[in-house]
């Protein structure tokens, strides 16, 4: 039988004959930047996606271990360093660490202009150090900076995010010589270094490949630049209406703002719950 389209007030059609996952950036798009937690209409969106046979994917530039609680919803997949670590809750599904002399050239970039920085491994985060930027940037995610004493060690380890305070003036000097990993910022007083390979394009490609499923089966919501890759991996790329203008230019549409639950609107809207 072919796909019935159902048209609804906003001129909008049902999406769920052809929508098989969903991809999630977390901080202004699932959870109110402000607020700092998951609203209840949120959570209960997210499960009838899944009693719907839709599977639900996070997709962030936070690490596995600093993934807020979504009290009681359970994430089919997780795409986590913008993309350059994925798993499901039993498999490794792509990881994709920083080069390790560029990881050292970039420490000691950022040592040159005052700036500490803070390193992540699949399991752990430690900084060399701490100043206001990083600290107002953990805190975002409801974090601390760790300052530890085995930093130098765990930098010749598998590192998948550097995380520093940095204004766009300073990129410069920190990515000087380095020549396989790039920022990816949706913050002007912070920045996160991954892969130059890495980005949410490329995970949601790792992930879709995964699960076998097509470009046009996905829908994926955000709000920062860091996701114009993301939006554009997937066949229905939605912004916030809180998101930032490269973001609205890029996507095929908008939904509400994180304020007003603007995911839960758009799925009821459009037929997927």
């Amino acid at each position: 039988l072919p796909d019935i389209i159902i048209s609804d007030k906003q001129g909008g059609h049902h999406m769920r004959n052809h929508i098989k996952i969903i991809f999630f950036d977390i901080d202004g798009t699932l959870i109110d930047m402000e607020r700092k937690v998951i609203s209840e209409r949120t959570v209960e969106t997210l499960r009838r996606l899944q009693q719907n046979g839709i599977k639900i994917c996070v997709a962030t530039g936070r690490p596995p271990i600093s993934l807020p609680d979504f009290h009681g919803a359970r994430f089919d997949a997780f795409l986590t360093f913008n993309g350059s670590f994925c798993y499901t809750e039993d498999k490794v599904i792509y990881r994709n660490p920083i080069p390790n002399e560029d990881v050292h050239l970039i420490i000691n970039n950022a040592a040159a202009i005052h700036r500490p920085v803070s390193i992540a491994t699949a399991k752990r985060m430690s900084a060399n150090g701490k100043d206001q930027d990083l600290i107002d940037y953990y805190a975002i995610s409801r974090q601390e900076v760790t300052v530890s004493d085995d930093f130098a060690q765990l930098a010749d380890q598998e590192i998948y995010q550097i995380m520093m305070g940095c204004y766009p003036e300073e990129y410069p000097k920190v990515m000087k010589n380095v020549r396989h990993a790039k920022i990816a910022a949706w913050w002007d007083r912070a920045v996160d270094i991954i892969p130059a390979s890495g980005g949410k394009g490329i995970g949601v490609h790792k992930i879709l490949e995964y699960y076998q499923l097509n470009k046009d089966e996905a829908a994926a919501f955000g709000d920062g630049d860091n996701d114009i890759e993301m939006l554009q991996a997937v066949g229905t790329g939605i912004a916030m209406a809180n998101a930032s203008d490269r973001l609205k230019q890029i996507a095929d549409d908008q939904c509400g703002h994180v304020r007003e639950d603007g995911v839960s609107t758009y799925c009821m809207s459009h037929g997927l719950i």
